[in-house]
């Protein structure tokens, strides 16, 4: 899918919650790489922020998934009036639609082909 990857995150142990934001992008930046930047600096900040994993592609379509502690984490983050600015933006320049779920992780696992693995 990806023209542009952020990630990955490991070693979390469950129980922890993922917030999913999929969104298609507008043509064009118009402040939103600087902005994205400044996001991802800020939420680094809240207490209970795990880390997150980003893809988005050449037409727009993005997936950017969150990961914290607890359900207080995620509504700090929620709550921030600079995070609440940037969704206000991004509704009206950024973003064509968006959707965002968010799910307990109560399970997870992960494969990494190693180098020198002999499995191509």
């Amino acid at each position: 899918m990806s023209d542009h990857i952020r990630g990955p995150i490991s070693g979390i142990e469950p129980p922890y919650y993922a917030v999913v934001f999929t969104s298609l992008r507008t043509e064009g930046d118009r402040g939103y790489g600087e902005t994205a930047d400044a996001m991802d600096e800020l939420v680094r900040e809240i207490p209970g922020y795990l880390g997150h994993e980003s893809a988005r592609n050449a037409g727009g379509l993005g997936i950017t998934v969150s990961y914290f502690r607890d359900v207080e984490a995620i509504a700090h983050w929620r709550g921030r009036a600079d995070h609440q600015q940037a969704q206000r933006q991004g509704r009206k320049e950024w973003y064509e639609s968006y959707s965002v779920h968010v799910a307990k992780v109560e399970r997870a696992y992960a494969f990494e082909r190693g180098p020198g693995s002999g499995q191509e």
